[in-house]
């Protein structure tokens, strides 16, 4: 299923110059069926009211996704992109790190669907989402 195997280094390399270094999001565990990853909650993550952002979290959501479908596939054959995201605030939070683990639920030949429960410090379940990502062919 995921490359569990892939070095941390890597994966996260693959972040340079992209929003996902801008929001520091960092992937710190990987699994069979599982991917962890971080997201400061601070001035680049907040919205006006000084609240995480639904949309951060929503890209915190999609990131994990796609970095989880991208070791599952080959890259140098397959693109991925995300065509579907929703996401369920439960709670706020003002500071600290979110953590959010995302599970493949559906690894297909040309979609993958992904569920992402992103947790609080105090492990307090403050977002819940669900991504599709179209495996496409690259020419």
């Amino acid at each position: 299923m995921i490359n569990k195997h892939a070095p941390l280094e890597i994966v996260n390399a693959m972040s340079k110059n992209t929003l996902l270094e801008v929001l520091d999001i960092q992937v710190i565990e990987l699994g069979d069926d599982f991917l962890k990853a971080t997201m400061p909650v601070d001035k680049r993550t907040h919205q006006p009211m000084g609240l995480l952002h639904g949309g951060a979290t929503a890209a915190l959501i999609e990131s994990m996704g796609s970095i989880g479908s991208s070791l599952i596939v080959d890259i140098k054959k397959h693109g991925i992109v995300g065509i579907e995201i929703n996401a369920n605030h439960i709670r706020g939070a003002k500071e600290g790190i979110v953590t959010g683990t995302a599970k493949i639920v559906h690894a297909g030949r040309k979609t993958h669907v992904w569920q992402v429960d992103v947790h609080n410090e105090e492990n307090k379940l403050v977002c819940t989402g669900r991504l599709t990502v179209m495996i496409t062919d690259l020419k």
